[in-house]
């Protein structure tokens, strides 16, 4: 990955995850950023998080709600604390399985795919429409090859990254937020269903094409790239578990 690539998704960082969570719940909302920080790849298996100074900082919230979330992440299997001069809090590597999940109704799985649909076709738009910056274009590139060589007990982690790019040059920074969110969604529904070796050859070449298009600038094969993308996805999602 470049430099410039590491400074793109940065900004990714600070602006859509490490925000400030809402003062009626500090603890809950703490430990749901971070699972989802943790969930979606942005901080990987076996790297560390920021420091507990700096994420009360960020969060606006004190070093003892970091504190107390850090404690339970670490009960719950999703963060190792080490002493010594390179200490810190770790992500865990390997992450827990997922919990077991209640079962979804049709129109809770229809609810985030069809959220998901406006607005990934929207951001894909948005940054085809886009004179995109040197980093920005070598940051979308390094996602897309990073996801195409992926492992599959890798892929929907680094598949998320590869997403949240795309949204981070849309050019819009609450969008980032919006689609974390919807994101997180996703991700407990694609967690109920196997990974399909064809289907990640096809995603794979979708995501290529996806990004040929925004760099080209030709928002329309963007927007239907895009958007076949998302029906293959929703169309085993629904198989799966409809």
């Amino acid at each position: 990955m470049t430099d410039a690539g590491d400074q793109t998704y940065q900004s990714l960082i600070d602006e859509a995850l490490f925000r400030p969570v809402r003062s009626g719940n500090a603890f809950e909302d703490t430990v749901s950023r971070l699972l989802q920080t943790i969930r979606l790849g942005i901080v990987e298996p076996g790297s560390a998080l920021p420091s507990e100074r700096e994420l009360a900082t960020r969060f606006s919230v004190s070093r003892d709600t970091v504190r107390d979330a850090m404690r339970e992440l670490g009960r719950a299997g999703y963060v190792v604390a080490r002493r010594g001069r390179y200490g810190g809090t770790f992500v865990s590597d390997p992450l827990p399985a997922p919990a077991p999940a209640a079962p979804l109704t049709a129109d809770e799985i229809d609810d985030v795919l069809g959220l998901r649909e406006v607005l990934e076709v929207g951001a894909v738009r948005a940054a085809a429409r886009r004179a995109l910056a040197a980093a920005e274009r070598d940051g979308l590139w390094s996602r897309l090859k990073e996801v195409a060589a992926a492992s599959p007990e890798d892929y929907r982690r680094l598949d998320s990254r590869f997403h949240l790019a795309i949204a981070e040059v849309a050019g819009t920074p609450s969008l980032v937020s919006l689609v974390a969110d919807s994101r997180s969604r996703l991700n407990d529904l694609l967690d109920r269903i196997p990974l399909l070796p064809p289907n990640i050859a096809h995603s794979n070449h979708q995501h290529e094409a996806i990004v040929v298009a925004i760099l080209r600038g030709d928002e329309a094969k963007a927007a239907a790239a895009m958007g076949e993308h998302l029906a293959g996805s929703a169309a085993l999602l629904r198989g799966f578990l409809a």
